[in-house]
């Protein structure tokens, strides 16, 4: 009997069960989902994952209308990186004592709120960068007071089994986002205009605002004696994570990854240079694409890793992993394998920050999360700018391959200094 015959005869007479097993194994963990409060708290992420990304987009776009200067640009984007650093520390204090279902719905309605001041100034014709900058401030302020008690809340809605598929469903949709609504912005803008790409995202964080509304109160598990979420507060939290090895090793880890190891500074000039040949624009289009797309192919096959029990170590060999592929990606001569490499660094990345997110969720007690989400807002927010810089800087000295080539080789050997001077990470597991 032919082989082929034969395997697909075992196959259909194999039980359905033993089949589903088989593919769970493999596939996207959505276990979390079966529970109505996370799925709630999901969804509203699906809605805002593409719509926050129209405003990204069409925010530098009407600047550089306006201004005709890509240095203006770049000064906006610095301009709300420092409201959202100092918002992100103190939403993480504020987090840690009140109602973060509350939190979620105050900071939710401010950028619903902001996102309709962009479309009024946009369809009013106010053509001021100034007034950009302010809304654009005001964004990433409610943002940085969001996002850590967003991420903290994913401990008290589903168990700490469930922590990595959580946090694999919630990073592959926001990964999505950045390809999907990039995409759409563009096709968009030459139909509809710029001004209503707003519109769209305020209309998206009513969707968001009324899921939050759905989820049960979250208030802090122990008696707070002050409500009170100053510096002592935010000094504590860092206090906290420095007592605490294994937190402390997760954010170096993605300080070392980021900020040694992003390349993205470097795509335009290889994509004029290295990958001329295959058209500029065609080539530059690839290299962005190609991590966030790695990265949404890891959490569509997050059954793989989600089930791991020993987190430090996925950690430790995901951000090894990533500084191989992005030293891979500045040897390759074709365009082909330059994607292939950076599309593997997507994949590291998505599991290093499953698994980062769940040892913070996990290792931290709740009173402390909201302020260790806010840390972990400051150094994911940061961290990629850091290495902007610093590769633009090596890329203008040594060529852009080579400073690629240097910063994954770093990667690879701090990361594994770290992990052998300090076993906390090695040892932790659930």
């Amino acid at each position: 009997m032919d082989t082929s015959e034969s395997e697909a005869e075992r196959r259909a007479e194999e039980p359905a069960p033993r089949r589903e097993t088989r593919r769970r194994r493999w596939a996207m963990d959505t276990r979390p989902l079966r529970r109505p409060a996370y799925r709630r708290l999901w969804t509203s992420t699906v809605v805002t994952a593409v719509g926050s990304q129209l405003t990204a987009v069409a925010v530098p776009k009407q600047i550089y209308d306006i201004t005709g200067s890509s240095a203006w640009v770049g000064t906006a984007s610095i301009a709300g990186l420092l409201p959202l650093i100092v918002f992100a520390l103190w939403g993480g204090a504020i987090a840690d004592a009140m109602d973060r279902r509350r939190l979620l719905l105050i900071t939710n309605t401010g950028i619903a709120v902001t996102s309709l001041l962009f479309w009024l100034q946009a369809v009013t014709g106010t053509e001021s960068v100034a007034v950009l900058m302010v809304l654009l401030a005001l964004q990433q302020a409610f943002w940085g007071l969001n996002a850590p008690a967003r991420s903290a809340s994913v401990a008290r809605l589903v168990p700490a089994d469930e922590l990595p598929a959580a946090n694999a469903l919630g990073s592959t949709v926001m990964q999505t986002g950045q390809i999907a609504g990039p995409l759409l912005a563009g096709a968009l803008i030459p139909v509809i205009g710029l001004a209503e790409l707003y519109l769209i995202d305020a209309l998206a964080l009513c969707v968001t605002v009324w899921a939050v509304y759905r989820l049960p109160a979250l208030p802090p598990l122990k008696a707070v004696v002050s409500r009170r979420a100053g510096l002592r507060e935010i000094a504590e939290g860092f206090r906290y994570m420095a007592g605490h090895a294994v937190l402390l090793l997760s954010f170096l880890a993605d300080i070392v990854a980021m900020v040694l190891g992003m390349p993205r500074a470097l795509f335009p000039q290889l994509a004029s240079e290295t990958f001329a040949p295959y058209g500029e624009g065609f080539a530059l289009g690839l290299l962005f694409a190609a991590i966030p797309a790695g990265a949404v192919a890891g959490g569509l096959f997050s059954g793989t890793f989600s089930r791991a029990r020993r987190h430090g170590w996925m950690v430790i060999w995901s951000v090894v992993v990533w500084g191989l592929a992005v030293a891979g990606f500045g040897l390759s001569g074709s365009l082909w394998f330059a994607v292939a490499f950076l599309a593997v660094a997507g994949v590291a990345d998505m599991v290093s920050m499953v698994f980062r997110g769940a040892i913070l969720l996990s290792a931290a007690t709740d009173e402390m999360r909201g302020r260790m989400q806010g840390v972990f807002t400051v150094v994911v927010a940061g961290g990629p700018r850091l290495a902007d810089l610093l590769h633009g800087t090596a890329g203008s000295a040594f060529g852009p391959r080579a400073a690629v080539v240097g910063g994954g080789v770093l990667v690879v050997v701090v990361m594994l200094a770290l992990a052998a001077a300090m076993p906390a990470l090695r040892r932790y597991r659930v």
